[in-house]
């Protein structure tokens, strides 16, 4: 944990916790170094469905292009937040309310699903005369070196509900830019209000620089593949975040350097093209805590629990992946109570929350607890990133955590 993250929580008292805290000046040198390990012909923007909240929203606005958002709800929330910001619309099944409010709000970048949202998105802009919008089609493709594989979490490459199938891309294609008359205007049935700029592709999350690079190099090859096949210039092509964080070695982290290299050649390799991509944990996620307290320690048939306030209703991300979350221990010497202080005593222990479920656990097992004491504190890393807002708040329906943004 950085030293203000430890000072701050060191000072709040028990019923503050638990707490997310968030370093603002540690995301921001994170995300400034991100960028410059990037070619200035790739555009980075930030997947807000990582974490939406306001301060890490404006805190990583010197560093990004944009948003990416993926709801109504997100494209208004980001928008306040953000007012000047160029946004990405993404996600499948966008509602007529929300394609009709994205278009309303300007949207920079559409990322179209499927052929009913070309029409939708359409039909939209039929009521809106001479209003045009960007688009990328966004495809499922299939990838040739099995580098998705072994990944938990893959959007493509297999049948998902995310993007279109190649072939339903070529129409796609062939109704934004073929009229039928062979002039070469690029101009198809769809083509007179939707602007084609190119490819968004997707496809995994989880991956390493050179695993994103690889996936990245096939992508913009078919994008290419495509737009020569159908006479359009190919602008840009989306690859997509999913860049890789390791709960298990907080230390390992995505190789931005390496990456911004690859990039570079593949750029070289394709003159005029711009690059997006769109990180959401590995921008955020180092730079938040959850923090809170040891209420007890107990052994049941022969292993050691400790019980903390909170729990996954709050920070659900390591019962969805099944991990344990990284943590530190910050001690806490006052015991001020007449009765022995409970402690860790087998050497390890499961830390786990006030649910009345045995999937509250926020780390198994684990001899990082040992010596682990009742009213100890207890911070879990890399809690910056899908966290609190995937989190289902109201089981139980315990006090909601508090939120502290430093360095603001």
């Amino acid at each position: 944990m950085t030293e203000i993250v430890r000072r701050h929580v060191a000072a709040l008292a028990p019923d503050d916790l638990p707490a997310y805290v968030y370093d603002l000046a540690a995301l921001r040198a994170h995300a400034a170094a991100v960028r410059a390990a990037l070619p200035a012909r790739v555009e980075l923007y930030y997947a807000a469905k990582a974490n939406p909240e306001a301060p890490l929203l404006a805190a990583l606005r010197d560093a990004v292009d944009g948003y990416e958002v993926s709801s109504g709800g997100e494209l208004a929330h980001v928008r306040a937040a953000v007012p000047d910001a160029p946004l990405a619309f993404g996600g499948p099944g966008k509602t007529p309310a929300e394609i009709a409010a994205a278009v309303d709000a300007g949207v920079h970048r559409w990322h179209i699903e499927s052929e009913q949202e070309l029409h939708r998105l359409d039909a939209v802009l039929a009521d809106r005369p001479g209003t045009v919008v960007d688009v990328l089609l966004r495809v499922n493709l299939p990838v040739a070196t099995g580098a998705l594989d072994a990944v938990a979490l893959a959007m493509g490459g297999r049948p998902t509900p995310f993007g279109l199938d190649p072939d339903r891309a070529e129409e796609c294609v062939r109704r934004l830019t073929d009229d039928g008359t062979g002039d070469g205007d690029g101009t198809g049935p769809l083509g007179r209000r939707l602007r084609l700029r190119g490819v968004h592709a997707h496809l995994a999350s989880g991956l390493a620089a050179a695993e994103q690079l690889a996936v990245a190099e096939q992508i913009v090859a078919w994008s290419a593949a495509l737009a020569e096949r159908h006479g359009f210039p190919l602008a840009e092509v989306n690859v997509g975040g999913g860049m890789a964080v390791d709960y298990d070695d907080p230390a390992n982290h995505f190789d931005w350097t390496a990456f911004g290299e690859g990039l570079a050649e593949l750029l070289d390799a394709h003159p005029g093209l711009t690059l997006r991509i769109e990180p959401g944990r590995a921008l955020t996620a180092h730079c938040g805590w959850y923090a809170t307290e040891v209420l007890d320690v107990k052994q049941s048939h022969g292993e050691d629990f400790a019980v903390v306030r909170g729990g996954t209703h709050h920070l659900r991300t390591p019962a969805t992946r099944g991990h344990s979350q990284p943590f530190e221990v910050l001690p806490v010497d006052a015991w001020p109570h007449p009765w022995p202080r409970p402690a860790v005593a087998t050497g390890r222990a499961t830390l786990a929350g006030q649910l009345c479920t045995p999937k509250d656990v926020l780390a198994r097992a684990t001899a990082d607890a040992d010596g682990l004491r009742a009213a100890d504190r207890v911070l879990f890393a890399m809690a910056g990133a899908y966290a609190w807002n995937i989190s289902h708040h109201e089981f139980l329906m315990h006090p909601r955590p508090g939120f502290h943004y430093l360095g603001g």
